[in-house]
Order: structure tokens, then C-alpha cells, then sequence
């Protein structure tokens, strides 16, 4: 039986040995395969090699091949001499593009084209990723001849030199003194759409990514200075443009013409960017923003070629029209999420429940429930609060759940709360108090409430679910899954 089982752990041991030769990678089994190279360091490599022996000049030049003999792993993307006498002489100027140009085919430790991954970004010497595809795509670019090792690394023989591209921002802010959209975008380094955008603006670190912690529309839309991520942007000619901001005035009506104008512009081009590099053939008919905002993608606009960058790709548009149905979203406010409440002394947060429930249906949901007890007294209220709210009327939802106690509920919302010195609601000076409506029993669908007008766009920083005047324990309750305010267009 010893014997047996000495016999069966041996079997089990040269079986995973097997397993493990069986599953390596080619990296790891480059030794003893009979190749010179081995014996060289990269540097050295690339330049034995007949057919890129002008990259190794270039390394060279740069500096390169020294970095290329140290002990560190590296993966070399190699242009052929063909592919080098194609590179526009203008992208070597100077040492630093040269510099940028080596780095953009080097990268730090060993990518074989046999990878446990068909399809990896990786990070290149100068901070901008390319896309490792298959076996013989690196970027857009083919690998004519792929795996040659060396002491300290791999290279592949490419067809065509990775000459790095401009990131996204980098090419909008050299657009940015013939496009009126990509002027807008830079301008707000010096302008805040937001307080806290003013953060970044002080005591700025100087450098390219500078405008990431800057740049209002970088901090509070999409990073397009952000190298590791992909994105599109739809970048409209001036006419079409100004044909959208000129749509959202009268919904973004601010207290001065030139606020009005910057926030008309920020809401238009929000919507313009998305967070994936669609190729024209990917592109589906309508995009949705992560504001909410459904965009019509009408291939009919796009001016020219797609203009492929490091991080994405940018379609210039005659115009991109974005119905203001679409553009003017619905802010739902969940009941469960309230800012504060009134009184809020004498343990009144013991009467306040944040519950989970299942409707009729099965799906679960959360809601606020507040039980009024006489210590309460009438009028207890529960504030919230709504931001980049448009200037127009907007028609108001609830959805509020009655089913923890055997009477109606009577509440009320406040819009735009007001308060006199004792913290209890000023109606007079509130904007808009909206008519008591009953919380029926066990009643799970939506109710329209009314309606009111914002004058100017912006936040409003404080909305009250009103409970009944009553001290009658059981007439004073609250309850509240969601809000919803939809937008009137004019």
C-alpha cells in the first residue's frame, strides 16, 4: 500500500511537471534554443540585425543603447530600414522628439506575441500605451517578423515605425486657434464650471498633464489628457456648434449674458465625448453620455477621415443635433438620500427608517419612512437637494410607499425651501410650495404632484418633504422612494 501510493505521488509529480513545461511561456523557454542573441543585449541585438540596423542608430543617438544593455527586461518594437527612410524628417527635429520617437517602441519588461492575453494595452517608454492585438499587430501597426530574444529582453521587427501620436487634448489644444469648440475647451484652464474646480487652479504642478488637475471640463467630464484610457470626441465645426449652444440659452439663463454663454457652451460640449475609441464602423446610430443624454450619431456629418490619436479618436462634425428632448435629462432625487431634517433634536432620527422593500412585482427598492410620534409635533420635514438644474418648468413625480401603517398620508414639497428664524419653513419667500397630496395605502405607482419654474439655471440647495399639520399620532408620517423632475421644453 506504501509502495502504491510512493508510486502515485511520483506519477502525480511528473504529470504536473509536464503541466507546468506544457503551459510556459515563450519568454521562459528562450534558453538553450540554440539563438546567438542570447549571448547579446538587446541594444546589441537590434544592431547585428541587417534589417533594422538604422533604429540602432537611432538608439544611439538617443542614448537608447546603453539603456538597452542594462539588466533590466525590455520589449523593443524595431522598424525596418524601409520603415525608418518613411518617417517624416520633421518628427526628428530635435534630441527630444528623437527621445519621444525611441521611446514610443520600447517598453519595460518582456511582451512575447504568445501572451495569455489575445489583446493587451501596454505602456511604452514615453507614457503612451499601444494596443498588443493577436500576434502581429502592435497600434495599427504589422509585425513583419515577431520573438527575437536577447540577454535582456525581446524585439519584433515591425513594418512600419510607431511615430507617436498627439493624445486627444493635446490635438484639441492645437486646435484651439481655428475650432470655437476646442478654444471653449481650453479656456476652462483659467475658468471654473464648478467651486471645487478652483482647487486644481491653485499653486498648478507645470507640465503636459498639468491640465488634467486644471482643466474644469478634464475634472468633471473625461480625462482626454489621460493617456491609459480610450476615448471619442465629436469635435463640430464652428457653425454647428454655435447652432447647439445657441439651442441650450434659454434653458441655462444665468445672472449675467456671459455666464449664460459659458455654461451654454460647457452643457454642449459635455455631451460630445464618450469613453471608448469607436472605429466608423462601430458606430451605432446613438451614444449615450454618462449625463444621461442620448445622442443621434449621423454618420452623413463627419467631415474627412477619423482622426486616430494615442488615447482615441476624434471625428470632426458639421454638426451633431441633439434634440432638447434628449438633451434636457429628468433628475431623480432618491427618497433615501435626504441632506438633513427638522426638528432635528429630541431623537427624532429614532423615528427615521431607511428601509429596503420588494414592490408586487418582486423588485426591490430603497425608501425613506419617518413615524410621527407626538414629541414631533406637526411639520416635520426632510430636505434635499438637486444640482445643474436647468432654467425651465419642470413637472414633478413621486413615488412614495404607505404600507406600514393603516391610514392615508398627507404630505407636500417644497421647492426652493426658505426658512424663518426658528428653522421652520418660510412659504412666503420659498419658491414654490407645492398642494398637500394623499399617500394612499399600498399604492406603488408614480404620481404626478405639479409643476414649477426655475428662473436660472443652477443648483437648488434646498427641496422639503413637508409632513401634514396634524399632531394626530399616525397623520404626521413621511415616506418617500424617489423625485422625479422633468424638464418642459419651450
Amino acid at each position: 500500500m506504501i509502495a502504491l501510493k510512493l508510486i502515485n505521488k511520483k506519477l502525480f509529480v511528473g504529470i504536473l511537471t509536464i503541466a507546468l513545461v506544457s503551459c510556459s511561456d515563450p519568454w521562459s523557454e528562450r534558453e538553450n534554443n540554440g539563438d546567438d542573441n542570447l549571448n547579446l543585449s538587446l541594444s546589441e541585438a537590434i544592431a547585428n540585425t541587417t534589417e533594422t540596423s538604422k533604429f540602432a542608430s537611432l538608439l544611439v543617438q538617443s542614448g537608447y543603447d546603453k539603456i538597452l544593455s542594462e539588466s533590466k527586461t525590455y520589449t523593443v518594437f524595431a522598424p525596418t530600414n524601409q520603415a525608418m527612410d518613411q518617417v517624416d524628417a520633421s518628427v526628428l527635429d530635435t534630441p527630444e522628439e528623437v527621445t519621444a520617437f525611441v521611446q514610443n517602441h520600447i517598453a519595460l519588461t518582456a511582451y512575447s506575441s504568445v501572451r495569455d492575453k489575445a489583446s493587451e494595452k501596454i505602456k511604452m517608454l514615453n507614457n503612451k500605451y499601444l494596443l498588443f492585438n493577436g500576434t502581429a499587430l502592435i497600434g495599427d501597426v504589422t509585425i513583419a517578423s515577431a520573438d527575437k530574444y536577447a540577454a535582456n529582453g525581446v524585439f519584433h521587427i515591425v513594418s512600419k515605425a510607431l511615430t507617436p501620436k498627439q493624445n486627444i487634448w493635446q490635438y484639441v489644444k492645437g486646435m484651439a486657434s481655428s475650432s470655437a469648440m476646442s478654444q471653449y475647451l481650453v479656456s476652462l484652464t483659467e475658468l471654473n464650471i464648478y467651486p471645487a474646480d478652483s482647487i486644481g487652479k491653485i499653486n498648478p504642478v507645470p507640465g503636459i498633464y498639468s491640465d488634467s488637475l486644471t482643466n474644469s471640463y478634464l475634472r468633471n467630464v473625461y480625462n482626454l489628457n489621460n493617456e491609459k484610457n480610450s476615448y471619442t470626441l465629436f469635435l463640430m465645426e464652428d457653425a454647428g456648434y454655435n447652432d447647439e449652444v445657441t439651442k441650450l440659452k434659454p434653458y441655462l439663463t444665468k445672472n449675467s449674458a456671459d455666464r449664460t454663454d459659458t455654461y451654454s457652451r460647457y452643457f454642449t460640449t459635455r455631451d460630445m465625448v464618450f469613453p471608448k475609441a469607436y472605429l466608423p464602423n462601430e458606430l451605432p446610430a446613438v451614444l449615450t453620455t454618462r449625463f444621461g443624454v442620448e445622442v443621434p450619431i449621423d454618420k452623413t456629418q463627419i467631415v474627412g477621415e477619423p482622426i486616430v490619436l494615442s488615447n482615441g479618436i476624434v471625428y470632426i462634425m458639421k454638426k451633431v443635433d441633439v434634440p432638447l428632448e434628449k438633451r434636457l435629462v429628468t433628475t431623480k432625487i432618491e427618497g433615501e438620500k435626504n441632506l438633513s431634517y427638522f426638528p432635528s433634536t429630541g431623537g427624532n432620527r429614532a423615528t427615521i427608517f431607511y428601509r429596503d422593500k420588494k414592490d408586487p412585482s418582486g423588485v426591490v427598492f430603497n425608501d425613506i419612512y419617518q413615524y410621527h410620534r407626538v414629541t414631533e409635533g406637526p411639520n416635520f420635514f426632510i430636505n434635499y437637494t438637486a444640482s445643474n438644474m436647468y432654467s425651465t418648468t419642470y413637472k414633478v413625480y413621486w413615488r412614495a410607499i404607505n404600507d406600514s401603517q393603516a391610514n392615508v398620508i398627507s404630505q407636500r414639497l417644497v421647492i426652493g425651501t426658505a426658512f424663518k428664524l426658528d428653522g421652520t419653513i418660510d412659504l412666503t419667500t420659498s419658491l414654490m410650495a407645492l398642494p398637500y397630496t394623499n399617500v394612499d395605502l399600498r399604492f406603488y405607482d408614480e404620481v404626478y404632484i405639479g409643476e414649477f419654474t426655475l428662473p436660472q439655471a443652477g443648483d437648488i440647495n434646498r427641496i422639503s418633504l413637508v409632513a401634514a399639520a396634524s399632531s394626530t399620532i399616525g397623520n404626521n408620517s413621511l415616506t418617500l422612494d424617489y423625485l422625479k423632475f422633468v424638464p418642459v421644453v419651450k
